[in-house]
């Protein structure tokens, strides 16, 4: 995926990550990692308040969820923070079923694709049975929507960058 996303910025894509995670947490790393930058990290996040504290502005997190950033969230935060319908989506579960569906029925060229873990020795294997990141109804669209699905096993020869 590090190729992937250097191969659209290289091309004049603008890459963003929209994640389930929190954005709090994504944002400090997304760009050493995946040269996404913080203003284009979308993901869930905790209600937060400003505040005069000893003559100093303070930002506090309050214990209220602000936004969920899956499944139906999806879209809706990509909208929220970007501004536009995206080109293409990638995706790795069901919790991006959504987010794919929006992206890729817009009309005009589009592209979506999901990447099938089916790889325990290397990475991770989770499908329709798994209790985490569970791949089914996003399968299923797959085939309908004419989205490219990787098989990570088969279509894979390396996952890190450190294997041979």
């Amino acid at each position: 995926m590090l190729e992937l996303l250097a191969y659209l910025r290289a091309n004049g894509f603008k890459t963003f990550i929209a994640s389930g995670g929190g954005i709090e947490f994504m944002r400090p790393w997304s760009d050493k990692v995946y040269g996404i930058p913080p203003e284009q990290v979308v993901g869930s996040s905790i209600k937060t308040q400003f505040e005069m504290r000893g003559g100093r502005p303070e930002l506090f997190r309050l214990p209220e969820i602000n936004f969920i950033d899956d499944k139906v969230g999806k879209p809706v935060g990509i909208n929220q923070h970007i501004g536009r319908r995206p080109l293409a989506a990638f995706g790795n579960s069901d919790g991006d079923l959504e987010m794919l569906q929006w992206a890729t029925m817009g009309g005009g060229v589009r592209f979506g694709l999901l990447v099938h873990h089916t790889d325990a020795e290397r990475e991770y294997a989770y499908d329709r049975q798994s209790h985490i990141g569970k791949l089914d109804k996003a399968l299923d669209a797959a085939a309908l929507n004419r989205w490219t699905v990787v098989d990570m096993k088969n279509d894979w020869k390396r996952v890190f960058a450190f294997e041979t």
